[in-house]
């Protein structure tokens, strides 16, 4: 295997939550090392010098194997390629990180940016991600990813025991339907609560766990069914009107407008700790 070190080493790739520490050969996921063969990681370096182009196999032959070495070269290289997509959590069917072209070779498709050793920030390229490449999450500020998720995973709380309360007291909910919102009748909006709740809990469920274990695609997901969060968010910011004898109009008012931005703070903190950028950014 060459020990030439890639023109890029002695700098930091970063993209997403990854972190390539090309001068020490660490690959690291939101600050954890990750264990990585020399083999993967060498690929890996090999790729992140040309982001967003295409490296042949042949090239990738030539700079990590020498013409002396005697290896079954297809088989050390996918196993290679292998290894280092398990590292990623990334899929050759659905690639994020790196894409595989028949017959021809590997390209890294992801933002990345590079810095120095020392944290002086430099530019890295990807087509036309290049704003994104210069600063991936320019809008939000940079917090501590632990107390992000802890402030996301608390949204899902409050939402899943709004859901369970309403369940539990459904009954009450119809009454309290017809004292307050006499238009509407009291079966309609008990079967919407049982219909958003019975779609809510689930959704809460898989978005607390996905977050409290830290999944790697939380954030890819959740940004894709956030139309259906946003509306069922929405419904349920009405809410405080069921108890509008309660807490008086004022109270509901003041509730609603709350509860109706806190699918906006799912979505922002979402992408805060998982470097993901909102559709059409």
């Amino acid at each position: 295997m060459s020990t030439t070190p890639p023109a890029s080493a002695g700098r930091i790739v970063r993209f997403g939550i990854f972190e390539v520490n090309l001068a020490v050969g660490e690959l690291r996921k939101n600050g954890a090392k990750i264990r990585l063969q020399e083999q993967p990681f060498q690929v890996l370096a090999v790729l992140l010098e040309r982001p967003g182009e295409v490296v042949t196999r042949e090239e990738l032959r030539s700079r990590l194997w020498n013409a002396e070495t005697f290896v079954d070269f297809d088989h050390s290289l996918n196993t290679a390629i292998n290894k280092l997509r398990d590292a990623l959590d990334d899929s050759a069917a659905n690639p994020r990180f790196v894409e595989t072209l028949a017959k021809r070779g590997y390209r890294f498709i992801a933002p990345v940016r590079f810095e120095s050793a020392r944290g002086a920030s430099a530019a890295g390229v990807n087509g036309g991600e290049a704003a994104l490449a210069r600063k991936p999450l320019g809008d939000l500020p940079v917090v501590n990813r632990a107390w992000v998720r802890f402030m996301f995973g608390l949204m899902q709380i409050m939402y899943l025991v709004f859901y369970v309360l309403a369940l539990v007291r459904l009954d009450e909910v119809g009454i309290t339907a017809g004292m307050n919102l006499a238009p509407l009748r009291a079966e309609t909006i008990t079967t919407v609560v049982l219909l958003t709740a019975a779609v809510g809990i689930p959704l809460r469920l898989y978005s607390l766990s996905g977050v409290a274990f830290d999944h790697s695609r939380l954030g890819e997901k959740f940004l894709r069914i956030f139309p259906g969060v946003l509306l069922l968010d929405l419904l349920w910011a009405l809410a405080p009107f069921l108890i509008l004898h309660r807490i008086g109009m004022g109270g509901a008012v003041a509730a609603t407008a709350a509860l109706l931005y806190v699918p906006f703070g799912e979505r922002t903190l979402i992408r805060m700790a998982y470097g993901t950028r909102a559709p059409g950014r």
